[in-house]
């Protein structure tokens, strides 16, 4: 089994200074925060990272700000998905993927392709990538989900096809694909209100938002999980429960990003079509993390 994803990934923000451009040096600090707090790796450019606002020098940029303040410590998966293929493939072959362990690509959007659609999309990916894919089904952003058979389809025919970020927050879909899967293809909860339970049912652990703003109390909690200890890890989960709630009442990630500002580890900023988190909102998230 592929060790080095089992645990918590985090979907790492893209911090914006007031004029909106990128600001490296909060980004640096979050990595950090994160690394020396318990997390096991890092997803760059993802929804979280508002990735679709992102030119191709920024997010160049991004990946090289992250890259060197990682310094190896941790695996690092970079976002590269959409929903035309051939683009897909031409961004892959123009990245320079060699910090990268592996990609996550997500499940064609807007276009509602059909189940064979995404397999024949996945596999035209597989045949190109260098390294490791993760596929992402997202069905709430997509508006097509990608069916367990389809994935396991997929797991048992691309040898670089290692794992699935499942945020259908669905738990029988869940756990069809922990039943079915094959013995070493890693099934990641994308629904972090979900997380601990999928762990706890034989998931390999969590693409987590939230886990970035707590990262020791939500690392510990699924290294509970994959420990089988439910009881300890159940007490993390109950206190953690109503912040999670609160981070996607709004918009993701706005509601991390106030997370972060009142930690004073990054500003509130976010890119249009995006708003900042309303001001009700950031008090409850303020009170939260001062309780916490």
């Amino acid at each position: 089994m592929n060790s080095k994803f089992l645990g918590t990934g985090v979907a790492l923000v893209t911090p914006f200074n007031s004029d909106l451009s990128v600001d490296h040096r909060a980004l640096a600090n979050i990595v950090n925060f994160n690394i020396d707090h318990g997390v096991e790796y890092l997803v760059i450019c993802g929804t979280t990272g508002e990735s679709v606002t992102l030119t191709k020098q920024e997010k160049k940029e991004v990946v090289e700000t992250i890259s060197n303040a990682n310094n190896g410590r941790v695996p690092m998966v970079l976002g590269i998905g959409g929903n035309n293929t051939s683009q897909v493939i031409e961004e892959i072959k123009n990245t320079d993927l060699s910090d990268i362990d592996a990609i996550l690509s997500v499940s064609p959007y807007y276009s509602k392709p059909t189940q064979e659609g995404i397999y024949q999309h996945f596999k035209a990916i597989s045949e190109v990538s260098p390294v490791d894919i993760m596929l992402y089904n997202v069905p709430g952003r997509t508006s097509k989900n990608m069916e367990p058979e389809t994935t396991i389809r997929l797991a048992q025919d691309f040898k670089n096809i290692i794992a699935v970020k499942e945020a259908g927050n669905n738990v029988s879909q869940y756990l069809e694909l922990i039943r079915n899967k094959p013995e070493d293809f890693l099934i990641i909860s994308g629904d972090d209100d979900l997380a601990l339970s999928v762990v706890l049912a034989g998931g390999a652990g969590v693409i987590s938002v939230i886990g970035q703003g707590f990262p020791k109390a939500f690392s510990d909690m699924i290294r509970l999980g994959l420990k089988g200890a439910p009881k300890e890890a159940y007490e993390l989960h109950f206190k953690l429960m109503d912040v999670i709630g609160y981070i996607f009442e709004e918009n993701n990630p706005a509601g991390i990003k106030s997370v972060f500002e009142a930690l004073n580890l990054c500003g509130d900023t976010v890119r249009l079509p995006l708003v900042p988190a309303s001001n009700a909102l950031k008090e409850k998230i303020k009170t939260f993390i001062k309780e916490f």
